[in-house]
């Protein structure tokens, strides 16, 4: 895991490339890469690449970066890991190629001269972000890994590109218009996360998913998709129906293989641990690939030892029984306030999630882990979440929506209802937005609903940023995918990588701490969502825990879900930083969740750091 930048003068008439400002960059994400750094630029001095390097495969100093080739006709500078790089380079060298490291790193460069770009990116397993320029055609390819796992961030002001795998450390290059961008403001209120690819500023874009960007003499090119994550879901009529045996050798397998591919390192690999089926599974499984020491630890609140919200006696009893290493590590209200500077700091977009992510790798780290494995993405592959039930249940009333009856006039009456009798503000969302699949989805899974934006942020900025976000409509092939498919979709590219993978990365990388997510695979993927219409109501569930030989116990898979539970907002109505909700009268009335009072807190708090 790394951190990676550079800045391309691609314009004629640019000037060259200033060293110390990629430095600068580059500088700013050292926690990244405390291991090492580089540089690099070409000889006319219109491209540079820097490097922050955390060192996970290959520790030896050849692999640092950024790396070139032989003869230096391509640079790479690299973020990330490949977990199928032996498979890639075992047929690189039956091609003749030759290789001067152990690293991944190179695996990827010398790929590109082989198969072309295109090429290597179908042949990837993992989680990455590079930048890789080839002096030959004088052009820098920037991509980013199909779910999202690993970040990348572009500037360009028309003469030069920047780019940076964190959005703050791009404020740190000249030129990049930091003004805060509309359509983040509101995408962040309606969704509690800023929606790819915008960023809060508007100079500064995400490099979307799956999705590759040339930058050449001619321009910036439009981003290109390589990967699509709903084109391997079935079609309600195309879904293959498994007998339970048949599902449970399936899902094991497809499991087992997902596991041993994220074990490769040169350093140990522990895993985060909690009372859920998905860590303790993949426990589990770990312990089957390895004879030798697991590292694990849970993370508990002082407020809740002894409560139902309490996980570390099921984490210490899963930790026993596959005979892990484990550290619980409790942490208490001041222990928090001793965090929080230190997280609004780290906190690369707003979100309001990451709280925990950011708390169990400080204890990770802590507890001398360098890569961790953890649970994330399993319930948006195994049918976990009670929206696969909800939505769908709501996409069945989506006529209400259309009836000529439901006028705007009374649309704004039911709000006005709720409003004055303490109903869920979201009620009236049915008859306002549940006309479509994505509609249904924002009702349950959405922060603020539209007209609420009004209380929270100036009219043009609300116009400005609806009509933008209008673009990020349900991928049309998704649209003939069964009722659990399309929720999948949406919540794989939508809640999980604009929210869970991105908190998770900034989180875990203020620690210097690589995490890795098993159950957010391509290979996973391409195997096991053909069969998510079996996964609901538990099934999924069910075939996880008995995936490893030594299964997990029936107490632990039975156990209703409970999400991993916080005090964090009885600890943020004492803390004088998040008083900022105090400004909004709206949110004192009643049915006013207080992720929705800490949003507002977040996005001040934000915008301050």
């Amino acid at each position: 895991m790394c951190g990676i930048n550079g800045q391309f003068a691609y314009h004629y008439a640019a000037s060259p490339v200033d060293r110390t400002v990629v430095e600068r960059v580059r500088d700013s994400m050292s926690l990244r890469g405390p291991d090492g750094f580089g540089y690099w630029q070409n000889a006319d001095a219109s491209m540079a690449l820097g490097h922050r390097r955390l060192s996970i495969i290959d520790l030896d100093p050849r692999a640092a970066q950024p790396m070139a080739t032989s003869d230096a006709a391509q640079v790479i500078a690299f973020n990330g890991e490949i977990y199928n790089y032996l498979e890639i380079k075992q047929e690189l060298i039956q091609l003749g190629v030759i290789f001067r490291t152990q690293s991944d790193t190179e695996v990827l460069l010398l790929g590109y001269c082989q198969f072309g770009l295109a090429g290597i990116l179908q042949r990837l397993r993992g989680m990455y972000a590079f930048a890789l320029y080839d002096q030959r055609s004088n052009e820098l390819h920037l991509a980013r890994d199909p779910y999202g796992i690993k970040p990348l961030y572009v500037a360009d002001d028309g003469w030069r590109v920047h780019f940076a795998s964190s959005v703050k450390a791009l404020k740190q290059a000249p030129g990049v218009d930091l003004t805060l961008d509309p359509a983040a403001q509101v995408g962040f209120y309606l969704w509690a996360s800023v929606p790819e690819p915008f960023t809060w500023f508007r100079g500064i874009r995400a490099l979307p998913a799956g999705h590759y960007q040339t930058i050449s003499a001619a321009g910036v090119a439009e981003p290109k998709r390589f990967y699509a994550l709903e084109d391997h879901y079935q079609t309600s009529s195309s879904n293959p129906v498994l007998s339970e045996a048949a599902a449970q050798t399936q899902v094991a397998s497809a499991l087992k293989d997902s596991v041993r591919a994220h074990l490769i390192a040169d350093v140990p690999v522990g895993a985060f641990l909690s009372a859920g089926v998905d860590s303790g599974a993949l426990v589990a499984l770990m312990r089957e690939q390895t004879l030798g020491e697991i590292r694990t630890c849970t993370l508990r609140f002082a407020e809740f030892v002894g409560t139902h919200n309490d996980e570390s006696p099921l984490a210490e009893e899963i930790a026993k029984r596959y005979q892990t290493r484990h550290e619980t590590i409790t942490i208490s209200q001041a222990e928090f306030a001793s965090h929080l500077p230190k997280l609004l700091s780290a906190m690369d977009q707003p979100s309001i999630d990451g709280l925990n992510s950011y708390l169990v790798s400080a204890a990770a780290a802590r507890a001398g882990l360098k890569v961790a494995l953890s649970g994330v993405g399993g319930d948006e592959l195994f049918a976990g979440y009670g929206n696969f039930n909800d939505v769908p249940k709501l996409y069945r009333l989506r006529y209400l929506a259309r009836l000529p009856l439901m006028s705007t006039a009374f649309r704004q009456v039911a709000r006005g209802i709720a409003a004055a009798t303490g109903l869920n503000p979201k009620a009236p969302a049915v008859f306002e937005m549940g006309r479509d699949w994505l509609g249904c989805y924002q009702i349950k899974r959405g922060l603020f609903m539209p007209w609420e934006l009004k209380f929270l942020l100036p009219p043009e900025v609300v116009r400005d940023g609806l009509a933008r976000l209008q673009t990020q409509a349900m991928p049309a092939a998704a649209l003939s995918l069964d009722a659990a498919s399309q929720v999948s979709v949406l919540e794989s590219t939508r809640y999980l990588r604009n929210q869970l993978l991105r908190d998770t990365d900034w989180a875990s990388m203020a620690h210097s701490l690589e995490v890795r997510t098993p159950m957010v695979d391509v290979e996973l993927h391409r195997q096991l969502a053909p069969m998510l219409a079996q996964f609901q109501n538990g099934a999924g569930k069910r075939w996880i825990a008995g995936s490893p030989n030594q299964a997990l116990p029936e107490h632990i898979w039975q156990r209703a879900k409970t999400g991993f539970a916080t005090p964090v907002a009885a600890w943020l109505k004492t803390d004088p930083q998040f008083d900022g909700w105090r400004k909004y009268r709206f949110l004192a009335a009643k049915r006013q969740h207080w992720s929705r009072r800490f949003a507002v807190a977040i996005a001040e708090a934000y915008s301050e750091c």
